[in-house]
């Protein structure tokens, strides 16, 4: 699962399309979000957002993805108590089949027992798999919704021509002047609108 989520953030990077045409890079090998110079880039630039770095320090990321951690740890240990009990009945079953302690007539109905559980937890597994699956989908969906409708209602205001994202995915900004990431100004206004919103 945490192969997943740190995959969720990189997908999710790379699904953010061009907000007045906003593109991907990397933050230069770093996961820490840069300060802006004082001046703020004039209207008109073309800026760019490091979004491994927005994505990893957005507190609405990080609350969903500790909600889907919490949620798939239930479903694991579920999983894994009725697997225990699957094969502790299997055992149980071969162990009274080698003393001949049952008749032929009981050993099928047991066997045909155990195989239905089997095939009922097989079925579980892929189920709940399912689920988490359109879980994280609907995160995705959630965090690029809130990132793609705050920058169009930010570059209102800041009117910039163009604002690049960059990501570990896809490098379109290969070096940027610092003062061109307005990664940090976006963030803050981010997490501020997602604290607001828990009011």
């Amino acid at each position: 699962m945490k192969k997943t989520l740190s995959t969720l953030a990189v997908l999710l990077s790379s699904a953010v399309l061009l907000i007045s045409c906003n593109s991907a890079q990397e933050s230069n090998g770093s996961n820490t979000v840069q300060t802006l110079n004082e001046a703020a880039a004039p209207a008109g630039s073309i800026v760019y957002i490091q979004m491994d770095s927005l994505i990893n320090y957005y507190d609405m990321f990080n609350d969903l993805k500790s909600e889907l951690e919490t949620k798939l740890q239930t479903i694991q240990d579920d999983l894994t108590k009725k697997g225990n009990a699957w094969e502790k009945s299997a055992t149980d079953f071969q162990n009274k089949l080698n003393k001949g302690l049952l008749t032929r007539s009981q050993a099928e109905d047991q066997q045909q027992s155990i195989l239905q559980r089997q095939r009922e937890l097989q079925e579980l597994t892929q189920q709940k798999q399912m689920e988490m699956q359109e879980e994280e989908a609907v995160m995705m969906r959630r965090v690029m919704d809130a990132i793609q409708t705050y920058l169009n209602s930010y570059n209102e205001t800041h009117k910039y021509s163009l604002i690049l994202t960059t990501s570990g995915v896809t490098n379109t900004v290969i070096i940027g002047n610092p003062s061109l990431d307005i990664t940090q100004d976006v963030l803050k206004g981010l997490n501020e609108e997602y604290i607001n919103s828990k009011k």
